[in-house]
């Protein structure tokens, strides 16, 4: 609960953290309580003993706070009556009991009032607007801080206005109004400042930090959030330490930043885990497999969703439980996992259902009490004058149909936003599930090309060291045999054209293993092995090639996409040799910073290009595929008797 507490900024302003005496041993106050006579002192004492015991054993500090209580009230000491309600309330919404604190800080607003101090006023009228926080009333929580720090205002209390304004932009951020939550949170950081509180300092940043990821501006909240870390180890604070590691880590993804989220996620379950905060541990987690997901390690990023998933079902989080189970459906998709995926997803969207219907039920809640008062008010105006009882009808049933028409309108709305958003729901995971399927078929394109080339090194390097090394040691055997034999002249002949076709057999082997894989393109690289290429071609005299390269000097491209390239260079070429009846043809590789572009042109006879969509040629086919796995654009102008030029383009990014 501290760790929430820290992490929305809901600072009790009259809690035991307020009031906090200097702290003793728990014998020693012990002692000093068997000896004290009853007085104020002893409450303040009582008050203090309390306080030891409120983390370890929250119902001894209970007993306590209700001596402190009832020794106030025999000797009418009102300051010891607020502080008893404000520090039992505190252990109540320790233990989640959000309606008894609720009761109690009413109480000690109701009695504020009466006793005519403005400043405990404000005090308690901030206890009950977090009371009312923390049951999703926001309305009457706004309405009651405001009045607090209305009353800070009026009496140049800039110390508690800092710490209002800090818990009133937590209060905005839930209500989605980050205008005001931003102006609020810069005037408690100035204000801090001002007065030098480092401990309001740190919080009121923290949260400013979140104010600026929820209005998509991360790159503003890393600053806070490194001013904010720093105070938290200086203050001694380890729950926001722990809070301010858990939002840089948000920060890092919102900026897709991924490889600096493991350190802050890693710090804040170390953190976690000696604080036994399972929340913040479980979000740790869920944001180190966010990590591991953007490292490639499926395995551990689904290993880690789960853990931080079993954590927070069993402490029913269930907000954190929704985006744990929204997390494993997109996780299940990526490694191939439908029905992991459909599960997941609508586990998880039964789930927001169900929290959003909890949000509307308080919302109806709110106004039906809002209703029942003004009813309540209005049957006490009508039994005061019988004269309006007439006019006091007429104003009922006019609240009614007012409240019923605000009601109609509030369901109204909120079936319009769930619509909404169910539809962009639908629309983001039908984004989601194309670009897996495009990154699924990328990485399939990505296999089969590396699985081809391997296959060609394999066949090369089998046919230059088996058969080329077998086939040179059958010539060497014949010149050896040549020299030892005596032939007629005819069977000369005969041996001469045995050996030239042996020759010509070497060579021919050794042509096909270097097209199957280029020497010079795994050791020089793509310039070279094209240069290479080109110079083949023309000393065949089949086809004249003139290549241009511009930008290459310093260029890296990866060998997978440079073996993309020469092979779709290869299979143009290999087309303009067979079917255009070209007698020249130009290449042309140009980089210009991040992007290369290639084109291939030759003076043949040309064609119809839209015989190719009706073609099953596999050459064709196999350079669409190339220029799809290199997420490139193609384009092919071609016309009878006007020749063939194909240009491509992609990012080497």
């Amino acid at each position: 609960m501290k760790r929430f507490i820290i992490l929305t900024g809901i600072l009790l302003l009259f809690t035991a953290k307020a009031l906090l005496q200097t702290p003793m041993n728990r014998d020693s106050l012990e002692q000093l309580l068997r000896i004290s006579p009853k007085d104020t002192n002893r409450v303040l004492l009582l008050i203090n003993t309390g306080q030891q015991y409120e983390g370890s054993d929250p119902e001894k500090a209970k007993q306590y706070y209700n001596e402190a209580g009832e020794l106030s009230k025999k000797l009418d000491y009102r300051l010891g009556t607020l502080k008893y309600i404000s520090n039992y309330g505190y252990v109540l919404n320790m233990q989640g009991r959000f309606d008894s604190s609720l009761v109690l800080n009413l109480e000690s607003v109701r009695l504020a009032r009466e006793w005519g101090d403005s400043i405990a006023l404000a005090k308690c009228l901030f206890n009950t607007g977090t009371s009312y926080q923390l049951l999703d009333r926001y309305e009457p929580a706004v309405e009651t801080y405001l009045e607090g720090r209305a009353i800070f205002s009026q009496q140049n209390n800039e110390i508690f206005t800092a710490k209002a304004d800090d818990i009133l932009q937590t209060l905005y951020q839930k209500l989605r109004r980050y205008d005001k939550a931003l102006e609020l949170g810069e005037e408690a950081i100035q204000l801090s400042r001002k007065h030098q509180l480092d401990y309001e300092l740190s919080n009121a940043l923290a949260n400013m930090a979140i104010n600026y990821n929820q209005v998509n501006e991360p790159q503003k909240a890393i600053p806070l959030l490194t001013e904010a870390l720093q105070l938290s180890k200086t203050t001694g604070n380890a729950y926001l330490e722990e809070s301010v590691q858990l939002s840089f880590a948000d920060t890092r993804e919102k900026l897709k930043q991924f490889s600096l989220m493991k350190a802050p996620a890693e710090a804040a379950r170390s953190l976690a885990r000696e604080m036994e905060d399972p929340k913040g541990e479980a979000i740790a987690l869920r944001q180190l497999s966010v990590w591991f997901f953007y490292t490639g390690d499926l395995k551990m990023a689904n290993n880690y969703a789960k853990q931080s998933y079993d954590i927070n079902s069993k402490n029913n989080f269930r907000d954190e439980v929704q985006k744990n189970l929204i997390w494993l459906s997109d996780l299940s998709l990526t490694m191939g996992n439908k029905a992991g995926y459909t599960s997941y997803r609508e586990k998880g969207n039964l789930l927001a259902d169900s929290l959003l219907n909890e949000q509307i039920h308080n919302r109806i809640t709110e106004l039906e009490e809002k209703y029942e008062t003004e009813l309540k008010e209005t049957k006490i105006n009508m039994l005061e004058s019988k004269n309006l009882q007439q006019e006091m009808k007429l104003v009922r049933k006019t609240t009614f149909n007012a409240l019923l028409i605000g009601l109609v309108a509030v369901l109204f709305l909120t079936a319009v936003l769930l619509f909404r958003n169910f539809k962009q729901k639908q629309i983001l995971q039908l984004r989601r599930i194309n670009e897996l399927e495009k990154e699924k078929q990328l990485l399939a394109t990505e296999a089969v090309l590396k699985g081809e080339e391997q296959e060609r090194a394999r066949l090369a390097k089998d046919l230059h060291d088996g058969l080329g090394g077998l086939l040179s040691g059958i010539k060497f055997s014949f010149q050896k045999m040549k020299t030892n034999l005596v032939l007629t002249s005819d069977n000369q002949q005969v041996f001469e054209r045995s050996l030239d076709m042996l020759d010509s057999s070497i060579k021919e082997m050794r042509r096909v293993a270097h097209n199957m894989m280029p020497e010079a393109l795994v050791k020089y690289g793509l310039d070279t092995a094209l240069k290479d290429f080109c110079n083949d071609i023309n000393q065949t005299g089949a086809l004249e090639v003139t290549y241009q390269s511009v930008g290459l000097a310093d260029a890296e491209i990866g060998q997978t996409k440079a073996i993309s390239l020469y092979r779709i260079v290869q299979e143009l070429i290999s087309n303009t040799l067979k079917h255009a009846g070209a007698g020249s043809a130009i290449i042309q590789l140009i980089k210009n910073d991040d992007t290369l572009s290639l084109t291939v042109e030759d003076d043949g006879r040309g064609f119809d290009t839209t015989i190719l969509k009706k073609a099953n040629g596999i050459g064709w086919d196999n350079i669409k595929s190339r220029v799809e796995f290199l997420q490139g654009k193609l384009d092919l102008q071609s016309s009878a008797g006007k020749g063939t030029s194909v240009h491509i383009d992609f990012n080497l990014v």
